[in-house]
């Protein structure tokens, strides 16, 4: 077996890296954008008035650094050939994920916003995956280059973690259909061009099949954001929005009646390798920064680093992160080789180990660097409370873990959802 990185994604990263050097440190450095970053951060980010969303100034610069990195050829790195991209892969995503996260806190990827100079995109991807002709016909276009983008309306007030007990329904009325229902934690809706919002329109609840997902106009009649939920980690777009008698074209419904669940799956399997390498990557970051601050600190006359206090929590977390590192680039290597769902247990394994692993090797680097880590003077405090939430919204790592198991004792198998392909 290979392990090092195939050339070409090696290539791109080096590309990647004289790219943020020419074109996103001087944009970082311009009129005091720094505060994005800086001890100011959460409060540049955040419009306190407006209900905690993110500042229209700092997606002002996040929408700056996209169109640069999308005339630079690199955004679409992920996207097919035929649509100005490059055919990346799964595995090389991953790494690339994992290199951004890696160089800490800057406008070349800030996870709290979803963002990286590499689009993760995953919109676009699923719409060349399910989307009609016609759908592609008017998506495509403006999702390659960034211009719009999907919200994703999933999780319900009464049913979080098992979403095929959800509430809201929608029923046919001729060659349209009437949604009825609510969701919560609808992240981007501030922003999205649509919100692809499932609903149940056949079955029982708990069927997997009868689950459609609609391609819903933010400002479609009926549909109402409720409030923004306000986070452990602030600016948040995560909204609560109703859906009273929405009036939704037949031509909306997004990869084919009753089939939203392959759907939802292949967008949390694709999602998670990702979201799984730029955990790692923060997690790689703490530990390095914990490593060189105890070099260089030398309390009581002798550097920290010669404290085996000090040493092993960071040896045990290094390991971590490298067989961590191992699975998760076998994992993206066999979506890639084998398709999306041929390692469903695998995704789960690597998401849920690698955001509880952020967040311990956060944890840990607050208390190596002492005060000064506790402070807002280092990223470790908005890195653990970024990444404590994907310990929930990724799939609760309690339900991670009895995804796996269900591979693990065979009630599940490595396929499609059961019944939507029927």
């Amino acid at each position: 077996m290979d392990f090092n990185i195939p050339e070409d994604i090696a290539n791109f990263l080096v590309e990647v890296d004289q790219f943020i050097e020419d074109k996103i440190k001087p944009l970082e450095r311009k009129d005091d954008n720094m505060r994005f970053f800086d001890h100011r951060r959460e409060d540049a980010r955040t419009d306190w008035e407006r209900e905690g969303l993110p500042n229209e100034e700092w997606e002002d610069l996040l929408r700056q650094a996209r169109n640069l990195a999308v005339e630079a050829g690199l955004f679409s790195y992920p996207f097919p050939s035929e649509y100005g991209g490059r055919d990346g892969s799964n595995l090389g995503m991953a790494i690339i994920r994992e290199h951004l996260a890696h160089k800490g806190l800057g406008l070349h990827c800030d996870l709290q916003n979803e963002h990286a100079i590499v689009g993760n995109n995953i919109g676009l991807l699923l719409m060349l995956e399910y989307g009609t002709e016609a759908q592609k016909e008017q998506w495509v276009k403006g999702l390659a280059a960034g211009q719009v983008g999907f919200a994703m309306g999933i999780t319900e007030p009464a049913h979080g973690s098992d979403a095929t007990y959800m509430e809201t329904t929608a029923v046919r009325d001729g060659d349209h259909w009437i949604i009825k229902g609510e969701k919560t934690w609808n992240t981007g809706v501030h922003k999205a061009t649509r919100d692809i919002v499932m609903a149940r329109t056949s079955g029982e609840p708990g069927d997997g099949k009868g689950i459609t997902a609609f391609l819903v106009p933010m400002d479609a009649p009926g549909v109402k954001v409720e409030e923004y939920l306000w986070t452990f980690n602030m600016p948040s777009d995560h909204a609560h929005v109703s859906f009273t008698d929405v009036r939704i074209a037949d031509t909306e419904i997004f990869g084919g009646e009753g089939r939203g669940l392959q759907l939802v799956q292949h967008f949390f399997n694709e999602n998670r390798i990702r979201q799984a390498a730029s955990s790692l990557g923060a997690a790689q970051y703490c530990i390095d920064e914990s490593v060189k601050y105890a070099m260089e600190r030398k309390p009581f006359g002798k550097p920290l680093s010669v404290n085996q206090g000090i040493q092993f929590p960071l040896v045990e977390l290094q390991t971590q992160c490298e067989m961590l590192r191992a699975l998760i680039h076998k994992t993206a290597w066999l979506m890639d080789t084998e398709g999306a769902f041929s390692c469903s247990d695998k995704v789960s394994m690597c998401n849920y180990w690698s955001n509880r692993l952020c967040c311990e090797a956060a944890d840990r680097a607050m208390q190596v660097h002492g005060g000064l880590g506790y402070s807002r003077y280092k990223p470790f405090e908005h890195i653990y409370r970024h990444h404590r939430r994907y310990r929930i919204t990724e799939g609760a790592e309690e339900i991670q873990m009895r995804r796996v198991a269900g591979y693990l004792f065979g009630f599940m198998k490595q396929q499609a959802p059961k019944g939507v392909d029927d």
